[in-house]
């Protein structure tokens, strides 16, 4: 017999049972709210707000879930995140609204960012990384280092030409590449008048400039856990980053680095002297040596660091001539290279004599060029472990959790949407070992009768992941 259904329901929607007990246990913001501690927030925003004046906000906890969930699922965009949670009861769940509640409109959630500030995002984003560290999820041992760009949300109409120096004294910058192309020597470049802060750039030479930030990540090997993260504007070069980078990593995590990789992007020799008297290994490849050109490359030199000397083929002395922002050069003799043999190809022909460029650090950059054509097989291992462990990162932030493009505009709106990416990625990791744990803990016992409720799994109390099991057993 066919069936008929009808679909037309009254007014009265009736739930046996809780909200909880209608979704998954396996589904991801069930996972995450076992793991996610936020009872800290109210007070790290109080002060933000008025104590005995004005209609009462929204709930701290309830507005960082909703942001959260939204991370979570891929929702990025509030005004889509609010339209979905008034059919989703897993968000309203997760976020503390009854079905029979109204929800928050989603300007409420744009208010809520700028009240906050950048920095109680960070400060959420560093809880997450403390919760992993007293969870045993970061050794500490090796870490991996890479950027990656964030196309700007602004449109290719909203492109104009300025002049460079005009660019650069606006934005408070007198120096420093401008990582554009446009121009024959680069007097001009494209700029957003929608957003200004977002700048030209591109990661490969095949592929036109766009409008784009950089969002620099430091992951922990152990579990992939994000332990750093930071945007800037996408023509900052992340080689200059390493240094701050690895003292915010070392902070934030508490423990003492042994090994670095990173792709040659960062294959300075400032960063090279700097992983070397920090004692971590430096699993970097240095970048080609530039091609022979019109003159004998710097490679044929001898510098001699002790003495502060550079000698070239002949066995002539070059001595420091001056310093600038990358290093020191080095000048020959006029007497030297004018009866030299090998002057019309060492000696440019608008020059009198040969002058060379000794970078800092450019001792630990040789040695680490020797070093890379022996690399063992632990070397590479680490080094392969970096393309999916830190680029993985990368391609599971964009496809699954909005950082594809940026949401909002300006640093500050862009540098939020990162901090909570990474830290839905955390709770994430997080959720899932708190699982395995459970699932062992379940093992050694089993016909304990153990359930969710039994072992804790709140954690609103404060404790970690390990602490909770262990009150459990």
């Amino acid at each position: 017999m066919l069936g008929r259904k009808e679909r037309r329901q009254g007014e009265l929607f009736f739930v046996a049972g809780s909200m909880e007990g209608l979704i998954p246990e396996d589904y991801i913001l069930k996972k995450v709210d076992r793991v996610l501690d936020v009872g800290w927030l109210r007070e790290e925003v109080r002060e933000l707000y008025c104590e005995d004046n004005g209609r009462p906000s929204i709930d701290p906890e309830s507005a960082l879930r909703l942001m959260l969930a939204g991370f979570l699922l891929g929702i990025v965009h509030d005004r889509e995140l609010m339209r979905e949670a008034r059919l989703h009861m897993g968000i309203r769940w997760f976020g503390g609204y009854g079905l029979d509640e109204a929800l928050p409109d989603h300007s409420s959630l744009t208010r809520i960012r700028q009240r906050w500030g950048e920095e109680k995002f960070l400060k959420i984003f560093g809880r997450t990384v403390k919760e992993c560290v007293e969870a045993g999820l970061v050794k500490g041992d090796l870490t991996h280092l890479d950027a990656t760009l964030v196309r700007a949300d602004v449109s290719w109409e909203s492109l104009v030409e300025r002049h460079v120096k005009k660019v650069r004294s606006e934005n408070g910058d007198e120096g420093g590449d401008d990582g554009g192309d446009d121009g024959p020597k680069g007097g001009r470049k494209k700029v957003s008048r929608t957003d200004t802060e977002a700048t030209m750039a591109t990661s490969r030479k095949d592929v036109r400039l766009e409008p784009s930030y950089k969002q620099h990540t430091a992951v922990d090997d152990e579990h992939g856990v994000i332990v750093d993260v930071e945007v800037t504007t996408g023509e900052e070069n992340e080689g200059k980053q390493l240094k701050s980078r690895l003292e915010r990593v070392e902070k934030r995590t508490g423990k003492k680095m042994k090994a670095v990789t990173c792709d040659a992007a960062y294959a300075h020799s400032e960063n090279y002297r700097e992983l070397e008297e920090r004692g971590i290994e430096a699993v970097i490849p240095p970048q080609k040596e530039p091609k022979k050109g019109r003159t004998i490359p710097l490679s044929c030199f001898k510098y001699d660091g002790r003495n502060k000397i550079v000698k070239c083929l002949r066995g002539k002395v070059l001595r420091p001539s001056r310093e600038n922002e990358k290093g020191t050069i080095y000048r020959a003799h006029a007497a030297d290279c004018r009866n030299c043999p090998l002057r019309g190809k060492c000696v440019p022909k608008t020059a009198k004599v040969r002058v060379v460029l000794i970078l800092r650090g450019y001792e630990a950059l040789l040695r680490a060029r020797r070093k890379h054509r022996d690399w063992d097989e632990e070397t590479r291992r680490m080094y392969r472990r970096h393309r999916w462990r830190v680029e993985g990162i990368h391609g599971e932030a964009k496809e699954r959790h909005g950082m594809r493009r940026a949401v909002r505009r300006g640093l500050w709106n862009v540098s939020i949407q990162a901090y909570l990416a990474a830290a839905a990625m955390n709770l994430k990791r997080l959720a899932a070992a708190f699982l395995l744990l459970l699932l062992r803990l379940w093992g050694r016992n089993t016909g304990s009768g153990a359930t969710w409720d039994a072992v804790g799994v709140s954690m609103g109390n404060g404790g970690t992941i390990l602490e909770t099991i262990s009150r459990a057993a």
